[in-house]
C-alpha cells in the first residue's frame, strides 16, 4: 500500500488553518462529532473556498482525497490525532 501523498498537517495548511499537532487536535475536538448524514464539506465551519476544495478533492479522487477522508473520519469520532 502506498503512503498518502499529503499529510494531515499539509491539509490543514492547504485549508489555511493552523497545522501543528495541538491545533489539529483542538480543531477536531471543537468540531466533532459530525452528524452521520452531514457531508464533510457541508459542515458549517468551512469557508466557501475550503468547502469547494474539499468537495473537489473527493469528487475527483485527487491526491488530497486520502487525507480528506482521514479528517472526515476524525471529525466523526473514528480516530484521534
Amino acid at each position: 500500500m502506498e503512503s498518502p501523498v499529503h499529510s494531515l498537517p499539509s491539509l490543514f495548511k492547504q485549508l489555511g488553518l493552523e497545522n501543528d499537532p495541538v491545533s489539529i487536535e483542538r480543531f477536531v475536538a471543537v468540531h466533532s462529532p459530525l452528524k452521520p448524514e452531514l457531508k464533510l464539506a457541508d459542515a458549517f465551519f468551512w469557508t466557501d473556498s475550503q468547502r469547494a476544495f474539499l468537495r473537489e478533492e473527493i469528487l475527483e479522487d485527487a491526491d488530497w482525497a486520502v487525507v480528506v477522508d482521514e479528517l472526515n473520519l476524525m471529525l466523526r469520532g473514528g480516530r484521534g490525532v
